[in-house]
């Protein structure tokens, strides 16, 4: 199968690349100029230089496809560059379904995230609008959602390295964070990393699967964990004990109002929302695709020791 993938040069989308490549799939990959180097050397896998604004370059991507992959999703916003939530994960999408219909292709996957219900932030309610005009597409979709990734990031924004970076090589203690005005339960909001091989390999297995058409998958690891162990488990997995002290979301977004446009802050208000929400799965959407999900422990972080 030729698959058109928008967003391949990513996190997540290099490591499907290699899994489609080591199952026989073809690949065309949508490429932004100057981006070239992040493209992993995959056998059958051509090249597209464009952008997803670029209606003839996505147009060119998917022409000659028999099934589509959209990826693109972005953390925080950069408007001067043109990079917003509304752009990307929702204007985005819609061009390649659209695309997608008009070439005759109807097999359509996308990455969507889990939790995105509330849809109380920009980066939920753009990734819940694609979800939405994808179901209303015609088109034989599956939609995933994931919790937050971790794996190799081979040079890449990942989960698990920014922590180590920002938190835990840090010389302050890490953040336990807390909403109100007591610590209670400091850190102790739970999340379900679900490793990136895991992720791939759910997108490589519904791909011609027709039971997956019309399915939403939520993608979680096989442990909800809170905060601190997170932080704790990143500690050990480089041979560190790291302080950690409550922290007060309601200082540190105080901080966030004035700060969070600028890039070098490490965390947007919107992204502490969604993080003290939490992010487990009430689906075992790996189960259903026949996938025993990694665990989140020392030996999965490995590739830490080297950052």
């Amino acid at each position: 199968m030729k698959v058109g993938i928008i967003g391949g040069t990513g996190f997540v989308g290099s490591h499907i690349l290699k899994r489609l490549s080591a199952e026989g799939h073809t690949t065309r990959v949508l490429v932004r100029p100057g981006s070239e180097h992040k493209l992993p050397v995959v056998s059958g896998c051509d090249a597209v230089s464009g952008d997803v604004g670029d209606e003839a370059a996505v147009r060119g991507c998917l022409d000659g496809t028999d099934a589509v992959i959209y990826l693109i999703g972005i953390l925080r916003e950069v408007p001067s560059q043109g990079i917003t939530f509304d752009a990307l994960q929702r204007r985005g999408a819609e061009r390649t379904f659209d695309i997608g219909r008009e070439l005759g292709i109807s097999r359509m996957l996308l990455m969507s995230a889990n939790g995105i219900d509330a849809a109380a932030t920009p980066y939920q309610q753009t990734k819940l609008a694609a979800e939405e005009a994808l179901k209303a597409s015609g088109l034989d979709w599956t939609i995933f959602r994931p919790s937050v990734i971790f794996g190799d990031p081979d040079g890449r924004m990942e989960f698990c390295s920014q922590l180590k970076s920002d938190l835990i090589d840090a010389p302050m203690p890490a953040p336990l964070f807390y909403e109100g005005l007591l610590p209670k339960d400091a850190g102790g909001f739970l999340l379900a990393p679900v490793h990136v091989e895991d992720v791939a390999e759910a997108f490589v297995r519904s791909l011609d699967r027709a039971e997956s058409y019309g399915q939403t998958y939520e993608l979680c690891g096989p442990e909800a964990l809170s905060w601190k162990q997170i932080l704790t488990t990143i500690a050990a997995a480089v041979g560190k004990r790291k302080l950690m002290v409550p922290a007060p979301v309601m200082a540190i977004g105080s901080a966030a109002v004035l700060l969070d446009r600028f890039s070098w802050f490490p965390v947007t208000r919107d992204q502490l929302k969604m993080l003290l929400a939490g992010n487990t799965c009430a689906d075992d959407g790996l189960g259903r695709l026949g996938i025993a999900p990694r665990p989140f422990d020392q030996s999965a972080l490995s590739y830490l020791q080297g950052a």
